[in-house]
């Protein structure tokens, strides 16, 4: 029986956002897979982070329970912006100092067992901390990159306070994420890509193609990540919304040899205007169907 995402994080149908978010907080510290070493973690740990993105989106949430799990699923609901630009939506568990563009985070108040806020967290992972343990403000400074450094990571020399630091950007890192140094912050600026569509670490591309490749059949070139192209075959009798999926073929989790994934959709277009000949060929296939 197929998972819905109410029984993937645990809560009832009619569950607060407050118990959504609660066990959202849960399952995604249990499932990290930098933190759980089973088999499945990693799965489990995307799956959380899907069912978090719908649940916790009111607009999302209503269409989910309107159309039912594998409805939505499978009729690319839920699109948003190239790039994730259009979305509130950040990859979560700790997400390695998950913040929103909205500001707002799942972990807002959490208790994080010793440490005093997720930016502690990520210096205890990638040994950013300040070596005299204040915790003072330090100033901040935003820095803008493209969205190729984030999928296989950058070295960028920037100035401040006119000298030159040289700033390491690790693969996979989220819009709007801060990095924390000694004398001062960064907080990384992500430029969408018209070509994919952030989720978390998995991406997705929107590939159209004529009605006719989905009815008899054919080949797609789909561009990936790393800058490669592969091409896809498309079955005769494809329908609109149809997702196929490259296992790990998407974004790297933080200080992971771990990927998501790259779903790509299928969008089918149909000409606007149609020729004499070819109105005749469906009239056709119209009468012998």
């Amino acid at each position: 029986m197929t998972q819905t995402y109410y029984d993937i994080l645990g809560v009832p149908q009619k569950a607060s956002s407050a118990e959504i978010k609660a066990a959202y907080r849960k399952q995604a510290l249990k499932w990290h897979p930098d933190r759980n070493k089973e088999s499945q973690a990693e799965e489990k740990f995307k799956e959380i982070n899907r069912a978090y993105e719908v649940l916790s989106d009111s607009q999302k949430k209503t269409q989910y329970d309107a159309v039912g799990h594998d409805a939505y699923t499978s009729g690319g609901f839920g699109r948003g912006a190239p790039g994730g630009g259009g979305s509130n939506y950040q990859q979560g568990p700790f997400s390695y100092t998950y913040t929103s563009t909205s500001g707002e985070s799942p972990f807002d108040g959490f208790d994080f067992g010793g440490f005093s806020d997720p930016f502690e967290i990520f210096e205890q992972f990638f040994g950013f901390r300040n070596p005299s343990g204040g915790r003072t403000r330090k100033p901040l400074y935003q820095m803008e990159i493209d969205f190729k450094d984030i999928v296989t990571g950058a070295t960028k020399t920037v100035s401040i306070d006119g000298k030159n630091k040289t700033i390491k950007v690790p693969a996979g890192i989220d819009h709007n994420m801060r990095m924390r140094f000694s004398d001062f912050d960064v907080q990384f600026i992500v430029k969408p890509d018209k070509r994919f569509e952030r989720r978390g670490q998995d991406v997705i591309s929107h590939i159209s193609f004529p009605f006719t490749t989905a009815i008899l059949g054919g080949t797609v070139d789909v561009p990936t990540l790393d800058g490669k192209t592969v091409k896809l075959k498309i079955k005769p009798g494809t329908t609109q919304g149809t997702m196929m999926r490259l296992k790990n073929r998407g974004l790297p989790y933080v200080n992971s040899n771990q990927k998501g994934d790259h779903y790509i959709a299928f969008e089918i277009t149909f000409p606007e205007k149609l020729s004499h000949r070819q109105k005749e060929l469906l009239e056709e296939f119209e009468r012998d169907s």
